[in-house]
């Protein structure tokens, strides 16, 4: 860690309390292998400027409301509540997918079973298209909390789903992050990413290879930081 880095929190300021966030890690698989969607974030970003990664973002108020298609899987839903409850759990996971219908124009939904219900604000250009939340197709993949020495801190839930969930197949930029497209995973990991992108990219290949069992009690990734280095462990 390099003091001098703008990136890092200045010294005799407290750390922040990480805030909440999720990812989604959209997947598919082709003759060559498996590709993500994946984008470059813009270098003014304060945040991992110029690095490449999934669609995501901070919970917003508005996702711990939001009606979906279906529900949480009991698995999914259990690793979330490992350190979350309940209503806590179902924000996270709204904000992965309306993080990704923001950020790559991409609608991880099913057709709206109450069309002529309101929907929270944020939520609004989502539900348009006739769509409301696939939260059955999120799978749990890992959970990551930004080092303390960082100027912004997440508390990231990471999750995957399958492309073939999707209502929609054309990607579309809000300008949060450039260049978004389909990315195959060697090519992913040879471009500058964050540390824990890399980290996740493998854990989604051995999840795809070794299927997990749908269990709330399968011990999945934590990535910490503690006593000055990165650390993986499980919860």
């Amino acid at each position: 860690m390099d003091p001098a880095d703008k990136h890092v929190r200045p010294p005799g300021t407290p750390a922040l309390r990480p805030r909440d966030a999720a990812t989604l890690i959209l997947y598919r698989k082709s003759a060559s292998g498996i590709e993500v969607v994946m984008g470059e974030r813009h270098g003014k970003h304060k945040f991992m400027p110029n690095q490449w990664v999934f669609p995501g973002g901070r919970v917003d108020p508005t996702d711990w409301r939001v009606r979906g298609a279906n529900d949480i899987q009991p698995h999914v839903k259990g690793h979330l509540m490992k350190a979350a409850s309940e209503a806590r759990a179902h924000a996270i996971a709204a904000a992965a997918i309306r993080e990704t219908y923001e950020e790559a124009g991409l609608i991880l939904g099913q057709r709206d079973p109450e069309p002529g219900r309101s929907a929270p604000k944020n939520w609004k250009p989502f539900f348009e298209t006739g769509f409301a939340p696939d939260f059955d197709a999120l799978e749990y993949v890992a959970r990551a909390v930004t080092p303390p020495y960082r100027p912004r801190r997440f508390n990231a839930r990471f999750f995957m789903a399958d492309a073939e969930r999707l209502a929609n197949d054309r990607i579309e930029s809000d300008g949060e992050l450039l260049d978004i497209h389909w990315v195959g995973i060697d090519d992913a990991v040879q471009k500058p990413i964050p540390r824990i992108t890399g980290v996740v990219l493998r854990y989604l290949e051995d999840m795809l290879e070794n299927p997990r069992p749908k269990s709330p009690e399968v011990r999945m990734p934590l990535s910490i930081y503690m006593h000055g280095k990165h650390t993986s462990t499980d919860e």
